[in-house]
């Protein structure tokens, strides 16, 4: 039974009270009026009556105030529950976006560690290939013959062309395509790597009917070196050849030292574009690229 249902009970048997003990006091002054022809005992039951209801209107009027009481109590608990009914749901909102904030930030990081991991077994492939290459070219290497060395990333493979042609020649020499068959032998243990041969000159300027400029000298240079290299065993797909002429030395020309230097043949070892970030997304831009 709900509060407000026995608030309701109690006033209407209040009021049924107080219109009873109207009555009683009626009947008692009546009586008073007629003592002289009721008996006492009659007179006094009556009079015992009325306080007796007296004191049961104003026990019960005092139920009802204590009934309002814990009425307002109870309306006053209630808004306090709700109130903190709305603050445990806000706060379970809160816990469920940061936890949702949480588990994101918990993928982005294991993703990263993976992209992390992925590139540092990456970086090992590469080294692990840097030694390898250095293992298999040692005697050409120690010979002075070649050396191998990082480039922009790229691991190149570096021989002085003076060992490989003559001055202002690009046939090679006997001892140069020796050094470049062996060279070809390596590198066709690689077979899932492709490679480019790139011919650099000094700056000494040539002007021949074969060789109108350096352009023309290192280009013939670095083809020749394609072709014996192929003749070596290599296959034609996994091998290219440009020229640099002597727009990328790397020494000063101004000295015959320098100059040496700037001579040379550069086989580059060209990275898998395939593993680079990105690439899918490329791929994808290409496909959908327009195609003429």
């Amino acid at each position: 039974m709900t509060p407000t249902s026995i608030l309701y009970s109690v006033a209407s048997l209040l009021n049924y009270l107080e219109r009873a003990g109207r009555l009683w006091f009626t009947v008692l002054t009546v009586l008073v009026c007629l003592s002289g022809c009721v008996r006492a005992s009659t007179y006094e039951a009556l009079q015992a009556r009325y306080a007796q209801e007296q004191e049961e209107s104003a026990r019960l009027k005092q139920s009802l105030e204590s009934t309002t009481i814990e009425r307002d109590k109870l309306r006053s608990e209630k808004i306090r529950l709700s109130e903190e009914l709305d603050q445990s749901q806000r706060k379970a909102a809160e816990l469920l976006s940061d936890r949702t904030s949480l588990q994101s930030s918990v993928e982005e990081m294991e993703g990263a560690l993976r992209e992390q991991r992925r590139r540092q077994a990456e970086t090992e492939a590469r080294i692990a290939s840097f030694r390898a290459l250095i293992s298999r070219f040692r005697p050409l290497i120690d010979t002075g013959k070649l050396k191998v060395k990082m480039v922009d990333g790229r691991m190149v493979l570096v021989l002085a062309t003076d060992i490989l042609f003559d001055r202002g020649s690009a046939e090679l020499s006997e001892g140069g395509r020796a050094a470049i068959l062996e060279v070809a032998t390596a590198l066709a243990s690689f077979p899932d790597r492709t490679f480019q041969v790139e011919g650099h000159t000094d700056n000494d300027p040539i002007a021949t009917q074969q060789y109108p400029s350096n352009w023309e000298l290192a280009s013939a240079r670095s083809l020749n070196v394609v072709k014996a290299m192929t003749e070596g065993g290599l296959p034609p797909s996994q091998i290219s050849g440009a020229s640099y002429g002597e727009f990328k030395p790397v020494a000063d020309n101004e000295t015959p030292e320098g100059k040496a230097f700037n001579r040379r043949i550069e086989i580059v070892i060209l990275p898998d574009l395939s593993n680079l970030p990105g690439f899918d997304e490329l791929q994808r831009i290409e496909t959908q690229a327009p195609q003429g």
